[in-house]
């Protein structure tokens, strides 16, 4: 029986080398997941810092406008006015294409490296039983 212990010892030898580059593999797969996670996640928090920056503009814009309606004839404030709702516009589009980032980027968990590696432990368990059936047998 030394063929038998040595075929054995060789699928032990070729289990390990194979689990080690999987694992590999598999980390290589999650780092590559948080990279494109966290790039979105930087151009959404991008996108919302400029819609604040904008909505504050707006707010100046309109601030003007209300002075402006106060203090001199109607078509220095309706201008004033119709840049403020341009700008309010602007700072709409930008929060949802922010918002939409962020939520592109969450939860911020490698989704895909996760359900390999369970993919990968039930083919293991699924291997590693069937294995013990034939040690049974045998």
């Amino acid at each position: 029986m030394p063929s038998e212990s040595e075929s054995i010892s060789e699928l032990m030898k070729q289990l390990t080398e194979q689990s080690t580059r999987l694992a590999r593999k598999e980390v290589e797969l999650a780092k590559a997941e948080m990279s494109a996670k966290g790039q979105r996640l930087g151009i959404g928090a991008g996108a919302l810092g400029s819609a604040g920056l904008v909505a504050v503009l707006a707010l100046g814009a309109l601030i003007a406008a209300v002075i402006l309606l106060l203090a001199t004839a109607m078509t220095a404030w309706l201008a004033a006015l119709i840049v403020a709702v341009v700008l309010f516009g602007i700072a709409a589009v930008l929060g949802l294409l922010g918002k939409q980032k962020v939520q592109e980027a969450t939860p911020p968990v490698p989704e895909q490296a996760v359900e390999t590696v369970r993919e990968d432990i039930d083919v293991v368990k699924r291997r590693a039983k069937e294995g013990r059936a034939q040690e049974g047998r045998a």
